[in-house]
Order: structure tokens, then sequence, then C-alpha cells
């Protein structure tokens, strides 16, 4: 097998050989994004109901396999707000947050979900993917933002109680741990800020642990505080999740099959930035076979299912990353933590966690996306709207909102498809063929109808024409020429031929010709070998439509009766 053979299934063979100028740049890049990987990771886990160390445990390996086998080498791989979110919210009511057995479903979902995207590639299934719309994934995103808020905002402000209900009923500022609260919105504050002006500096690491010192030097956790606490050191230990209970899988089935869409989602928004950047093809495909192996490391790992960080990524490509090496880099600073630097994350407060979380997911809302839309398409608007609020009352099961809005835009798509434009054709005055109803313009000829469809004539459009052809001719017995204006027409299938054939045979019934105008080449085929072209009375054809035209305005006029 040859080099460039075996590359198509591991993409690091194609990486440049490493230099000291390439590897200086490639060193400060993955600085950059390691220095991001770990208050992230360990807020995510936390955001997912998972021990606090499977976010750097997802921070690793997954991390160093995705990059390897993904032909898109500078995505910033790792825990993501929103894949956290579905997988704490999928699991709520089956587990306990962090028992053993939240961890074991947890590492079921990444399996599942990265066998699913390993599969995808190597069928070449990534087209599958163009069935989510922008507004469904805009809808979804925007509710999901607002659920990650309100599930941090507890932690973030210190809250004791449970719940929101015991502050509605009895407000008491007792119910707060103040210094949580500074804590939390102390670090916010500097987070937005640093987020602001000083996009490129790895902010939350400094934060995470300035507040930390903080918190040690004032005997937070000896005074109870809420703290992340001890953390295990070193790698971790190859891990099974046991036998999977049936009940336990249907109730996984339609999470995981929303986590592998929002996560892989996630991944070609950021996929397709480098793409533009590098001016090379995305590859999604080998994209879906290297992420779906990140997330069977991760679960093996005993962690959670990963993704490509929109924001990690765009870090990356903008402090100079130009292959996998950066991402090397950083894999290996989350390594030097993992061994020897846990310990420093104990006396970090969990409300500035919540901080780093709600930095990170601010930037997903968007007010002003549905507006926009409702401008451009109100339909889709619309579809984008349903989803956001089912997204919004089906937390924690938030996969309906996906699933709604997926099928209300498939069947608006079924809906175009049935209902084609079909339109009567005019001579515009600037020579154009234009809507003869719509600009008000003369019949091309007389007793002619002149029609253009603007869609493929295949099982979904056939009825639909042969329905306008039908109703025209029996409101206008005088009519013996029918064109059909050809151009837009790019495919055929058994039900346009059958319907072809029923329209010839219908103007031939009543002595008229059927005018064929701009017929194109794999269209005419399928006619032809169907015979149908065979040459006959009433069927002409034309080539072009100026050619058509001139021919159209030559027929005869019909003969005035004594």
């Amino acid at each position: 097998m040859t080099v460039s053979s075996l590359a198509r299934w591991l993409p690091f063979l194609k990486w440049p050989r490493p230099d000291r100028q390439l590897l200086k740049g490639e060193f400060w890049a993955g600085m950059t994004v390691g220095l991001m990987l770990v208050p992230q990771g360990v807020a995510y886990a936390a955001l997912a109901g998972m021990p606090l160390v499977t976010g750097i445990y997802a921070s690793l390996i997954p991390a160093l396999v995705a990059v390897l086998f993904s032909s898109s080498t500078r995505l910033g791989v790792g825990p993501t707000a929103l894949t956290s979110l579905l997988i704490g919210a999928s699991l709520t009511g089956l587990a306990e947050p962090g028992s053993a057995q939240w961890v074991a479903l947890a590492a079921w979902m990444a399996l599942l979900s990265g066998l699913l995207q390993m599969v995808m590639g190597i069928a070449r299934f990534g087209w599958l993917l163009n069935l989510v719309t922008s507004p469904v994934l805009n809808g979804f995103t925007q509710a999901a933002a607002l659920l990650i808020l309100g599930s941090q905002l507890a932690a973030l402000t210190g809250l004791r109680a449970a719940d929101w209900g015991a502050l509605l009923s009895t407000p008491s500022p007792g119910l707060f741990d103040l210094t949580a609260a500074g804590f939390g919105l102390g670090s916010l504050g500097l987070l937005m800020l640093a987020r602001r002006w000083l996009p490129q500096f790895p902010a939350a690491i400094v934060v995470v642990g300035a507040a930390g010192a903080l918190s040690w030097a004032l005997g937070y956790a000896d005074a109870g505080g809420a703290v992340v606490g001890a953390l295990p050191s070193g790698l971790p230990a190859p891990y099974w999740p046991g036998a999977l209970p049936w009940s336990s899988f249907g109730a996984l089935v339609m999470p995981v099959l929303v986590v592998t869409l929002v996560s892989f989602l996630e991944t070609a928004s950021s996929a397709k930035v480098e793409s533009q950047r590098s001016k090379e093809q995305w590859n999604e495909n080998q994209d879906l076979i290297g992420q779906g192996l990140a997330k069977i490391s991760s679960g093996l790992c005993g962690s959670f299912a990963t993704s490509a960080s929109f924001s990690r990524s765009a870090i990356n490509l903008y402090a100079g990353a130009k292959t996998g090496w950066a991402t090397l880099f950083a894999i290996s600073l989350v390594l030097v933590v993992l061994l020897w630097l846990t310990p420093a994350l104990y006396h970090v407060p969990q409300s500035v966690l919540a901080a780093v979380v709600v930095t990170a997911v601010t930037s997903l809302i968007k007010p002003g996306t549905l507006l926009r839309l409702w401008r451009v398409s109100r339909v889709e608007a619309v579809i984008g709207g349903v989803t956001f609020a089912l997204t919004l009352a089906t937390a924690p099961r938030m996969y309906w909102g996906v699933l709604v809005g997926l099928l209300m835009n498939l069947s608006h798509f079924l809906y175009q498809r049935l209902h084609p434009r079909i339109i009567e054709v005019g001579l515009h005055p600037d020579g154009s063929l234009r809507d003869r109803h719509l600009w008000q313009l003369p019949p091309l000829a007389p007793r002619l109808l002149a029609l253009r469809m603007d869609a493929e004539l295949d099982f979904a459009s056939a009825s639909a024409l042969e329905r306008r052809v039908t109703e025209h001719l029996a409101a206008h017995p005088e009519v013996v020429h029918l064109c059909l204006l050809a151009q837009p027409i790019n495919r055929i299938d058994v039900t346009g031929v059958e319907t072809f054939a029923q329209l010839l045979a219908q103007m031939e019934l009543r002595g008229g010709t059927l005018h064929l105008s701009g017929l194109k080449l794999p269209v005419e085929q399928v006619l032809r070998q169907a015979g149908l072209l065979d040459l006959r009375p009433g069927l002409v054809m034309y080539r072009t439509d100026a050619e058509a035209l001139v021919a159209l305005q030559q027929l005869p006029e019909p003969v005035a009766r004594a």
C-alpha cells in the first residue's frame, strides 16, 4: 500500500515535517489553547454531571485521537458546552449525577455516538448533515444556551437552596453564599472584559488560578465553601462501562442521535472556517471518522462525548496554528496538568467554573438571528422559532426541539417539491420571457399555452404539471399548441416520463402539437430511450428558446367562422 493511499485513512501522515521555525509557532499556539482546555474541561464536566477530572480526561486522549485521524487538524477538540448540556439533560432521571451508573451511561453515550459517526464516515454519509438547516440549528443553539445559563445561575451566585422556588417564596440574603457570589460574578466580569479586549489571551486559566489562590488565602474551603476539591492525578485507566440494559439503551437512542448530530455540526462550523483559510476542500467524511474515534476513546477512558469547540478552534487559528503539531503541544500541557498539577485546582471555587461556562455560552446567544431570518423567509423563521420554543419547553428532553424542527423543515421541503413554480410565459419588452400574468403580457401566439416549470420532472412535480395543463385545456378548448420551455428541467424519472407521454397523447388527441424548447441532454436521453421523441407530427423540438420563439410567433391565426 502506498503512502498516499495510507494517508487517506491516516491523515497525520500528510503533516509537514517539523522544523525549528514551524515548531516555535505551533508551540505558542498550542500553549494558548492548552491553557483554555483545563478550566473549560473541568467546568464542562460539572455541566455534564460527571466527576470533574473526566473533563481533563476528555481533553487528553480524545483530542490526540481526533487530531491524528481527522482531516481538519487545527480544531480544538474536547468537551464543549452544548454537548455537555445534552449529556447532563439526557441522563437526568436515569441515574444520580456523578454516580458510577451516571458515568457508565455517559460513557455508553460516547461509545454509541462515536460508533455512529465512524460508520457514517466510512460509508461516506457526511451529506446527511445537510438535512439540518441553519434555522433549526440556530433555534436549538439559542435555546440550549439559555438552558445552560439557567443551569449555572445558582452556582454562579452562590445560591444555597436546591432550587429557585425557595428564593421566590422566602427571599433572604442568607440563601446566598456571598463569598461564592463574589468569586463567580467577579470572575465573570474579568472573563467578559478579557474576551472583549484580549480575545487571544488565555484569560480562563489566569482567572481560575487567581481565584484558587485567593480562595486558599481566605480559607474558603476550610469554611465549608463549594470548591473543586481533590482530583486524582495520573493518566486515565482503561474503562469499560459494563453491559447496557435494554431499557437503558432505549432511553439513550434519541439522545445519542442528537449528540451525534449537534456535536458534528459544531465540528462542521469550525472545520469550514479552517478549510476556507487553508483553501482546501473540507473532507467531512474523514472528520466524521476522526470525531467518532475520539468519542469512542473518550468512553473507554470513563469520560463523556467530545466535540470541536468553535471558540478554542478560532483561538487556535488566531494564534497562528498551521498544523496538528499545535494540538500536540496543547495536549502535552494537559498531560502535565493531569500528572502533576491537579492539586492546584483543589481550592478553585465552583462558582468560578460556572463563570467559565457562562462566558463561553454567552457568545452563542444572538437575539437578532430570528428577526433577520424573518425578513428573509417567514416559514423558516417559524421553523427556527418552534425549534427554539420546544427545546426550552421539553427540557431536559431537549432533543424533541431538534426532531420537530427537522420534521417541519423536511415537510416544508416536500411541500415545495410537490408545488413547483409553473408559469405561463409571455414576451417582455426587454426581450426576456417572463410570467405573463404577473407582468400582464399578451400570449406568445394564438391558441398556445407556453409553460415553464422551474423544477425537475419527477414523481414530486409531475402531477402538478399535468394538473396545470389539463385544467387549462379544459377551460380553453381552442388551445391546440402546448409549449414546454424545458431548460430548467435537469432530471426526469419514470413518473415524469409517464406524465410526458400523457401530455403528448393529450395534444395529439385534440389534433394539436407539443413544442419542446431547450431540452437538456440527460432528460433527452431518457425520453429517447422511452421512444417518446421519435419523429411524429404532434411533436416539434427546438434547441433554444429564441428558436422556439421565432417558430411560435409564425403559427397561423385561427380561421374566423362565417
